[in-house]
């Protein structure tokens, strides 16, 4: 694609007027073709837009083969960065490949080659080995937060397919932290190092860090008053371990306050749709371990909520940039127990006084749940029209719509819809009875 082509589209479909001096500077090195490109920015600056419109400026026009390949450590980023190049990409193929997702629908979307794949390492190279996708035409490679790949193990996965491409031309390698060494295996050829994590205006620049003192050893009561001092404004809380954040989500559900909850315990359906509702204004308070401090596209998110004081200074950075992303700013809150210190990595810029309110204000949205997806031939403008047809709800009023695989999931105002969802279990979705639910 031209590149003025795809500044429209970023414009068009993301909304985005302007792009920052990094995915600027970014673009202009790339598209001068001279060799790979090692990009280093802070987490919330914007690193998979610039790396997929490099992607999108590279390769050529669809041509039913494999061009290239984006490698992610997480299934969350798969997810974000197809998204993404979905977007931007109309036309070209784009076909995710993760953990957690049916191993079966994945190799009937691979039976038509796709242009580009996002896959984790780990799941490609399974792929590639019950002999559903071909590598050796690839001939660009993305690296996505290499840092973190290396941290969960990856080496091994990302060493055998790299083997697996050896008509590479061009990589792009990204991450949040510089790292000591590029493995050999990478085969890095004369690089651009675009470092900008110094220049960069940090996220942790336009976040407010408070302290919170709780009296109890036990946080709980501290939390619920927090939370109630917030206000509803969409808010993250993160501790270290699954139990405490099924015991917090439990605690705080006794108390009235409406929450998602997001571990890797949980199976990838439920973790997606704990993320939806938070984007859609269903919930707006999430708990989770440190497995959303990266990787989710989030919308703005005001606050960031500390249970547990973060194990290494990586964490406490990741989870702070949830919140202040691109150009935003955010607060974060640290909660202490008595004689619990403050690691030296954390500086407070003051002590924040709890005024709890008696009751947080309810959700605007609940969620819909349809029983149908993608692959049963649902689009989000089906759903859309559906529900405006079949309901009293203006199709203006209709929240975030997200379709996945073989679920749908549509934002409806809280005072409409349970008489809406009666209408619509009533009715059928382009001639078809689908199961219709109120997500909780």
């Amino acid at each position: 694609m031209r590149e003025k082509e795809i500044l429209q589209t970023v414009k068009d479909r993301m909304g985005i007027e302007a792009l920052n001096e990094m995915q600027c500077r970014a673009l202009d090195v790339w598209k001068l073709g001279r060799g790979d490109l090692v990009l280093y920015s802070p987490t919330g600056t914007g690193k998979t837009l610039a790396f997929a419109m490099c992607v999108l400026q590279a390769i050529k026009p669809p041509m039913h083969q494999l061009q290239a390949v984006v490698l992610s450590p997480s299934r969350e980023l798969v997810m974000q960065t197809a998204e993404i190049l979905r977007l931007l990409s109309e036309g070209y193929k784009v076909t995710p490949c993760y953990g957690g997702h049916a191993v079966a629908d994945e190799k009937a979307s691979l039976a038509v080659t796709p242009d580009i794949i996002v896959a984790t390492p780990g799941r490609l190279l399974d792929h590639h080995k019950r002999g559903h996708i071909d590598l050796r035409g690839t001939r660009l490679l993305v690296l996505d937060e290499m840092d973190k790949s290396l941290e969960l193990g990856f080496e091994d996965e990302m060493r055998q397919l790299l083997k697996l491409m050896p008509r590479l031309n061009r990589r792009i390698l990204a991450s949040a932290t510089v790292l000591d060494v590029v493995p050999d295996y990478v085969r890095l050829h004369n690089p651009f190092i675009l470092d900008v994590l110094d220049k960069t205006d940090q996220p942790a620049e336009r976040i407010k860090v408070w302290q919170v003192a709780s009296p109890d050893k036990d946080k709980l009561d501290t939390l619920r008053q927090l939370l109630l001092s917030l206000g509803g404004e969409k808010t993250i809380v993160f501790a270290n371990y699954r139990e405490s954040v099924e015991r917090i989500h439990q605690a705080l559900g006794k108390c009235g306050i409406s929450a998602g909850l997001y571990h890797g315990a949980m199976d990838q359906q439920e973790r997606e749709c704990a993320v939806a509702m938070l984007n859609n204004g269903s919930v707006n308070v999430l708990i989770s371990t440190d497995l959303a401090s990266r990787g989710l596209d989030i919308d703005t998110v005001e606050h960031i909520v500390h249970y547990h004081l973060p194990v290494s200074e990586q964490a406490y950075v990741h989870r702070n940039g949830r919140t202040a992303r691109v150009d935003a700013t955010g607060q974060a809150y640290i909660i202490t127990a008595p004689d619990e210190l403050l690691p030296e990595w954390v500086v407070a810029d003051d002590s924040f006084s709890l005024h709890p309110a008696d009751r947080l204000p309810k959700p605007l949205m609940v969620t819909l749940y349809f029983q149908a997806g993608k692959k049963e031939k649902l689009s989000r403008g089906d759903i859309l029209g559906f529900i405006a047809n079949n309901s009293d709800i203006d199709a203006a009023n209709i929240g975030r719509i997200d379709v996945r695989d073989h679920y749908a999931l549509a934002a409806v105002p809280r005072q409409l819809a349970t008489d809406a969802l009666k209408r619509l279990q009533a009715a059928k979705v382009k001639g078809k009875k689908v199961r219709i639910s109120i997500l909780r």
